[in-house]
């Protein structure tokens, strides 16, 4: 069996931290900011970690 390749676009979405769990980028931060009120942007900011049963899926890619 040959190795599993790392799925290129999941590998620019997604990082793994050093203790292993997968961490991503929140989403809604793309455009229209001016219509979204302040409470809106400050939760949708950084990065959060990958919740449960994407986290298999996720690892899969990832290789």
């Amino acid at each position: 069996m040959p190795k599993m390749k790392t799925h290129k676009g999941a590998a620019k979405r997604f990082k793994r931290t050093g203790s292993g769990k997968i961490t991503r980028r929140k989403a809604w931060r793309g455009h229209n900011r001016h219509k979204k009120t302040g409470a809106r942007w400050r939760r949708a900011k950084g990065t959060t970690v990958l919740s449960g049963g994407d986290n298999k899926r996720i690892d899969r890619l990832l290789g």
